[in-house]
C-alpha cells in the first residue's frame, strides 16, 4: 500500500514538472511574439523600452527579461536549473545583447539556428565517441536500455540539425513577423509533435527504475 502511495505521488509530482517546465519554456517565447506584434503600442506606453529600437528589438528586451525569470523560477522551485534550458538561455542571453547593442535583427535570427545546431552536434558527437548524452539529460524523466538510449540520441540529434537548418531557411527567405509568428507556432508544435511520435520508442525501451 505505501509503495502504490510513493508511486502515486512520484507520478503525480513528474507530470506537475512536466506542466511546469512546458509553462517556464513556452511563456517568454508567448512574450516574443507579442512584444513583437505590439511593440509600437508597448513603446508608446513605456517610452523606456522604445530605447532598445523597432518592435523585434523591444520583443528581444523582454524576451531576454522572461528568459532570466523563468531560469529563477525554475532553479526556485524545482531546485535546479536543466542543461537545455540553461544553455539557451545564456545563448538567448548573448546574441539578444549583441541584436539590441548592434541594432542588428541578424544575431537574434540565428539564435535559434546556433542553439538547435550545438544540441544536435553535441548530440550525434556524443554518439562518435560511444556516449548517450541524451540520457544524461533525461534519465530523471524516464530510464530507457542502451539501445533505447541510442536510438532516442540519433533522432533527436538528427531533430535538432533539421531545425537549424529550418530556422535558417526560414529567417533569410520569410519576412521578421513571418518568421516571429513561426518560431512560436510553428516551431513549438512540430517540436511537440516529434516528441509524442518518440513515445513508441520509449515505451518499447523502457525499464524499470533500479530501487535502493
Amino acid at each position: 500500500m505505501t509503495g502504490n502511495l510513493e508511486a502515486k505521488t512520484e507520478e503525480e509530482h513528474r507530470k506537475e514538472n512536466v506542466g511546469l517546465k512546458l509553462a517556464l519554456e513556452l511563456g517568454p517565447l508567448l512574450v516574443f511574439f507579442f512584444a513583437n506584434s505590439y511593440g509600437d503600442k508597448l513603446a508608446k506606453m513605456f517610452p523606456m523600452l522604445a530605447e532598445l529600437g523597432g518592435p523585434l528589438f523591444i520583443a528581444t528586451g523582454l524576451f531576454m527579461a522572461a528568459t532570466v525569470i523563468s531560469l529563477f523560477v525554475s532553479k526556485v522551485i524545482v531546485g535546479k536549473l536543466p542543461l537545455m534550458p540553461l544553455v539557451s538561455g545564456v545563448v538567448v542571453l548573448a546574441f539578444g545583447g549583441l541584436s539590441i547593442w548592434l541594432q542588428n535583427e541578424t544575431f537574434i535570427k540565428m539564435k535559434p539556428t546556433i542553439i538547435n545546431s550545438l544540441f544536435g552536434v553535441v548530440l550525434l558527437g556524443g554518439m562518435v565517441f560511444g556516449r548517450s548524452l541524451l540520457g544524461y539529460v533525461f534519465n530523471s524523466a524516464f530510464q530507457l536500455d542502451d539501445e533505447g538510449w541510442d536510438k532516442l540520441t540519433l533522432r533527436w540529434g538528427l531533430f535538432f540539425i533539421f531545425l537549424a537548418v529550418l530556422n535558417e531557411v526560414i529567417w533569410r527567405n520569410f519576412s521578421t513577423d513571418f518568421w516571429v509568428t513561426f518560431k512560436v507556432w510553428g516551431t513549438m508544435p512540430i517540436t511537440l509533435l516529434f516528441t509524442i511520435s518518440q513515445m513508441p520508442l520509449i515505451m518499447k525501451h523502457s525499464i524499470e527504475p533500479k530501487e535502493n
